[in-house]
């Protein structure tokens, strides 16, 4: 059979053959108004997930998951006294996110015991709704929690057809509709009202009630204004109200718009997630394709976190997104994510997370790291790292993704959301059963064959992504290849189809060499990224009452400190080299595919200050006069320990004549956030507010890619808010998080006092040089001007010819320029560094 293929939009169309709605048992379509394209989630257990990809979800049935409520027996945690069976424990979120995860857990695996351990929480909840449908724990004044929960029903019924479901959340939903307007919705609840807008669209689908409509419009008025937000760039308007810049809330709330755009389906609505996105990448982003988040949006610093509740919630709304909007990037967006990401946060047998885990994370060690919001074990692996949200939110990661990995569509096909060895089952066409067998070692193999099974031949649609990272892709059915096949697109293939039929995907993977923070790079292969070998020296740090479960801490055991090789846009100096496939990928020792590549280590860069974490990636490129070495490259999520933003080695570049930024695009690109938040707003450069109405102790911004000795430092101030000071930064060398853990001087405004002064930082001890009275004004804009020549410093203000203070030092020649704000806001334009000549 013959197959012309034609593009309509981003979509490849092969064949011509239109077929009927699909019938599948619980399967409903959007319903007018809703838009009627988007696509809807197989029941729970339709997928079957095998090879790597089951194995990782015995690991967590095994694992931290199986045992959760062993682990955290509490009443305020998962214990027979936890709210949600009754009793009189304080539980909040755990026990929904718990239960979330559990679930679809327990059906995708067909496990009788995880479902036994879940159906108490469902039976509990379900036969104590109260008579005017509020549920939960009686005294939970709170619509958050309630949210998640409600996920953990919309699973269950999908596995169960459980009659109790759907009239307990339409009585709900009614009780939440009368009084919304005199509790409206706040907080978490605010943040993540896309939650609750799609299991209301969810159940209008079932029911066609058409309350549940208002009420989704009245959740879109009362939630944070997130549409905005993701295409304006928005994420720090908001002052001391942190909500918007919390990294968890905002990877549950990227797929607002999308979930919205089937009540609008204007281009504002469904562009915003990708503007969203595009920034918080732009702003944030690291190499495994999330943006940092400790817990608050912190830049795009080498040694900032990741929060395993973000890997989870930012591949729920790709999940949710791809299904409305059928874009292939967010595809391969959300396989970035989870086979790098997701794999990195756990170890290998899924007893351990790390609540933070770093792109340059060289140990895993208790102690400080200066983040936003900062646990001393924070990103060392155990079942209790950092706060307890993680520990309950995470089960859903592995199950979800195999639960949203293939999608019913409106036309009776099926739609291929990402890759990975499973099983489908589903109903297709005028009630034909299929089944899909994928066989496949993706993300590691570059072939994936669709076995298809029919009860009898039927004529219906087949939607598969193709890779944007692909240059060559090929698609065959029954050994005959299609035409046309292009990398970043969705092929939908129309046909009759027979069983026994094959479809073979063949993806070549080519490596890719990526910017990252400071001039360095990231190294990629297809979806994976790579990240150096490391041995690691583990040391149990303390064991839990659940035998079997420890808290480790990891150190390196071989050296981490190399810069790379590499010639300009050459991937050539990078071998590739492929071994069997095992049970689990993520095994350092084992892992199929790994790169080679050479390098050369970087002695000065070195542990940080607090003996923690890597100093922050060099500036590239770097000189090194070590020998020359071939280092070993393994994926991402292979590793407890990993370096994935690697320096390279060469001459190095800094801008030492001229630099000058207005920041008249909103962008403050090349400048790294070393404490605290700083953002573009209205063509200047602001630091974020914190919950306390100030910045915090020593926000600091460097603008890393220059280095200066004499010069004349410009720049358009205001000190926004009193209590401390801001200023400029000079001469400063090896900057990490913390008020005094830099190199370098600082010229510092302090309105409230009316006080300028100049001073040092030496051995993480803050020295003052120089201070003088003058007069400054809160929001008041002034200029200053500092000449520094030698040990010379002379400090000017507002345009006057006169010096305000004078003073001299010899401590530092030579380094980046910055700003810093302790305990105050400041807004900063217009800067000039010029070099003089001594």
């Amino acid at each position: 059979m013959m197959f012309a293929i034609k593009r309509i939009g981003s979509i490849f169309i092969a064949g011509i053959i239109s077929v009927a709605g699909n019938s599948q048992t619980n399967i409903h379509f959007n319903r007018a108004p809703l838009q009627p394209g988007a696509h809807i989630q197989l029941p729970l257990g339709s997928i079957k997930a095998k090879g790597w990809l089951l194995h990782q979800l015995e690991l967590q049935r095994d694992g931290a998951t199986g045992h959760a409520e062993e682990l955290y027996p509490g009443k305020n945690d998962l214990g027979k006294d936890a709210d949600w069976l009754g009793g009189d424990g304080t539980s909040w979120e755990k026990a929904p996110y718990y239960l979330k995860g559990l679930i679809a857990l327990a059906y995708t695996l067909d496990d009788s015991t995880l479902k036994s351990r879940a159906q108490k929480w469902i039976d509990h909840t379900l036969d104590h709704q109260q008579e005017n449908g509020l549920f939960g724990p009686v005294k939970m004044k709170d619509w958050w929690p309630r949210m998640p929960f409600m996920y953990a029903l919309q699973s269950y019924y999908e596995a169960t057809a459980d009659k109790r479901v759907i009239p307990f959340l339409s009585k709900y939903f009614k009780y939440e509709f009368a009084a919304l307007d005199q509790d409206p919705l706040r907080d978490w609840g605010r943040s993540r009202a896309a939650d609750n807008m799609e299991m209301v669209l969810w159940l209008y689908n079932q029911t066609g009630e058409k309350f549940l409509l208002k009420l989704a419009e009245k959740l879109k008025t009362q939630a944070y204004p997130w549409a905005d937000i993701h295409q304006k760039n928005q994420f720090f308007y908001n002052g001391s109200d942190f909500h918007t810049r919390h990294m968890v809330s905002v990877g549950q709330a990227l797929k607002f718009p999308a979930i919205y755009s089937q009540l609008d389906s204007s281009s504002y609505y469904r562009d915003a997630m990708k503007k969203g996105i595009a920034y918080l990448l732009r702003d944030h982003g690291q190499p495994q394709g999330l943006a940092s988040g400790t817990e608050m949006a912190a830049g795009r610093s080498s040694v900032q976190g990741v929060e395993t509740c973000t890997v989870v919630e930012w591949m729920q709304s790709l999940e949710t997104a791809y299904r409305i909007l059928h874009d292939a990037e967010l595809g391969d967006q959300l396989e970035k994510i989870a086979f790098n990401a997701l794999p990195a946060q756990f170890n290998r047998d899924f007893k351990n997370h790390s609540y933070y885990t770093l792109p340059n994370q060289v140990q895993s060690l208790p102690g400080p790291h200066g983040f936003n919001q900062d646990y001393g074990n924070g990103i060392v692996p155990g079942a209790y790292s950092g706060f307890p949200c993680c520990r309950y939110n995470m089960h859903m990661g592995w199950p979800y993704l195999v639960k949203n990995s293939w999608s019913a569509t409106p036309d009776g096909g099926l739609a291929a959301t990402i890759y990975a060895p499973m099983e489908v089952s589903a109903i297709v066409a005028k009630n034909v059963k299929l089944k899909i067998d994928e066989e496949t070692n993706y993300p590691f193999g570059e072939q994936i064959r669709l076995h298809f099974s029919l009860s009898r031949p039927a004529s219906f649609p087949v939607y598969l992504r193709v890779p944007g990272w692909c240059n060559d892709p090929v698609i065959a059915i029954n050994g005959k290849a299609l035409r046309d096949i292009k990398s970043g697109e969705i092929v939908k293939i129309n046909r009759k189809w027979n069983d026994k039929d094959v479809v073979v995907l063949n993806f070549p993977m080519n490596v890719s060499i990526q910017p990252q923070v400071n001039n360095g790079v990231s190294i990629e292969r297809g979806s994976l990224v790579y990240a150096l070998k490391i041995k690691e020296d583990v040391k149990i740090g303390r064991e839990f009452a659940l035998k079997g479960f420890f808290e480790t801490e990891i150190t390196p055991g071989s050296p981490w400190n190399y810069g790379l090789l590499l010639s300009p846009g050459n991937t050539g100096d990078i071998k590739v080299e492929k071994a069997a496939m095992p049970v689990n990928p993520f095994v350092q020792e084992t892992t199929p595919v790994t790169l080679k590549v050479q390098g050369k280590r970087i002695p000065a860069w070195t542990i940080d200050y607090n003996n923690t974490a890597a100093m922050e990636v060099p500036f590239s490129p770097v000189t090194s006069t070590e020998q020359t070495e071939e280092i070993t490259l393994v994926p991402f999520g292979a590793e407890s320990l990993r370096l994935s933003i690697f320096p390279t080695i060469g001459t190095p570049a800094f801008e030492t004549r001229y630099y000058q930024q207005s920041f008249d695009d909103n962008t403050s690109t090349g400048w790294i956030m070393y404490g605290g938040g700083w953002y573009c707003k209205e063509e200047k450069l602001h630091v974020v507010a914190n919950e306390d109405g100030g910045s915090g102790p020593g926000s600091k911004i460097i603008q890393t890619g220059t280095k200066f000795s004499d010069f004349e430092y410009t720049a358009d101030i205001s000190i926004n808010a009193g209590g401390g000071d801001a200023g400029l930064l000079f001469r400063v060398t090896d900057a990490a998080v913390g008020a005094d853990l830099y190199k370098g001087y600082y010229l510092g405004f302090n309105a409230e006092t009316g006080t300028i002064q100049l001073g040092k930082v030496s051995n993480k001890q803050w020295i003052m040089i120089s201070s003088v009275k003058y007069p400054l004004a809160l929001n008041k804009t002034f200029k200053v001007k500092l000449v520094a020549v030698d040990d010379r410093f002379e400090v000017f203000m507002d345009d006057s010819k006169e010096t305000v203070l004078t003073a001299t030092d010899r401590h530092y020649g030579s380094g980046s320029i910055g700003l810093r704000a302790y305990k105050a806001l400041m807004t900063v334009d217009n800067i000039l560094v010029k070099a003089v000549k001594p």
